[in-house]
């Protein structure tokens, strides 16, 4: 079968928050919502039909996952990512987000110091201060991978001088906002270090699906059984808001403590729609995953050299696994607001602002999602070029 990624779907007035929250965030709600990370295209045929067949059942009771979907996740896991498990070494999650609050709650006290790598996801910036741990940040550097691409790399020397002192690395893999993968060698050397300083590391392995071709994702948990991994078909497959998360620890203790504390609290049942949609996705995605990867690589190449002849002054570290970008677009003389203006004023384009994911360090950039119809994004990418000229 065919999929069709080009198609327009109006999400508008569906309670969605790409869309329908603009005017809150931005103050304007005619513009083109560029941020949020989910994609503008249709959630597969067979997830829907699933969905409509648990309906036809007219009780929505209590529900457990059932065989069928720990068969599906498990397949998935050991096909794509060579993680050898059982449903035991799995636990529900409802999202990535919470499931890293609840590590954070669970395996640090007040006070422990939490160590990310910026930019970053925010709320792996959040998540720590807000439940009184000390967040430390290891800024990555960023380095020419070949003559025309850049890509962020991690300065171990900082990473490691920092953490020392820590209690817990969240990790991005691959890494949000820019989509960089970390390959084996990286990943080693981050679990030599963490062990070495009884650092336990969370992984947030949510793009891990949406790896571009030519680039392989390599799964922490495959380096280092002392973490936590958490993985999810939210973004894989555009299920976002039925909130569906796996989580896996290999390491016995470890997995003891950390889901008998989720079990302990009931803070990680599923509810019918996320077990019924992940199964759907996990057992039936292999075509639709691969037709919106290759779609989303020629949206890649499109910005690509959309920034090459029209906004040759943006530098910009393009995914290798997602669906979002970097730009940095110091190099037009611009303070960090004249630019938020320029582009959401003038251009009508809302994208996601740089310092929301690290602080001052990152003005002048924004994240962009590039996970909608080709022409929406030349759209939006036109109006960005006669804004900033």
């Amino acid at each position: 079968m065919q999929y069709n990624f080009d198609e327009i779907i109006e999400r508008r007035g569906t309670n969605c928050f790409k869309w329908d929250a603009l005017k809150a965030f931005f103050g304007h709600d005619d513009v083109t919502p560029m941020w949020v990370a989910d994609m503008d295209f249709r959630s597969p045929d067979f997830v829907l039909e699933a969905i409509r067949k648990r309906c036809e059942h007219e009780v929505l009771g209590y529900t457990m996952p059932s065989n069928g979907y720990w068969q599906a996740v498990t397949a998935w896991l050991q096909k794509h990512y060579n993680i050898q498990t059982t449903k035991e070494n799995l636990h529900f999650i409802p999202g990535i987000v919470a499931g890293i609050s609840y590590a954070l709650l669970c395996l640090t006290q007040p006070g422990d110091k939490v160590l990310v790598t910026t930019p970053v996801y925010p709320p792996f910036l959040n998540l720590p201060k807000d439940s009184g741990r000390a967040l430390v940040c290891s800024p990555l550097k960023i380095v020419m991978s070949d003559s025309r691409h850049s890509r962020f790399e991690i300065d171990f020397d900082d990473f490691e001088r920092k953490a020392k002192d820590c209690k817990v690395f969240i990790m991005s893999n691959p890494h949000n906002p820019a989509g960089t993968v970390w390959g084996a060698e990286v990943l080693r050397r981050v679990a030599e270090i963490c062990e070495r300083h009884n650092v336990i590391v969370i992984s947030d392995e949510i793009h891990a699906d949406l790896t571009l071709p030519g680039h392989r994702h390599v799964s922490y948990s495959t380096v280092s059984d002392k973490g936590i991994t958490f993985m999810a078909p939210s973004k894989t497959f555009n299920i976002a808001g039925l909130g569906s998360s796996v989580c896996y620890i290999a390491d016995e203790t470890l997995k003891k403590r950390f889901f008998g504390w989720l079990d302990a609290l009931g803070v990680a049942g599923g509810n019918i729609f996320a077990f019924t949609a992940a199964e759907a996705a996990f057992s039936q995605g292999e075509e639709w995953l691969n037709q919106m990867l290759h779609y989303l690589n020629e949206n890649v190449q499109t910005l690509e050299q959309f920034l090459k002849e029209r906004m040759p002054k943006v530098k910009a570290v393009l995914p290798e696994a997602s669906y979002l970008a970097w730009l940095d677009f110091s190099g037009y003389g611009l303070t960090h607001e004249q630019l938020k203006d320029t582009l959401l004023s003038d251009a009508k384009v809302a994208l996601n602002d740089g310092i929301t994911f690290g602080g001052d360090a990152y003005q002048c950039c924004f994240r962009i999602n590039l996970g909608c119809p080709k022409s929406m994004l030349l759209d939006a990418l036109e109006r960005m070029a006669t804004a900033i000229r």
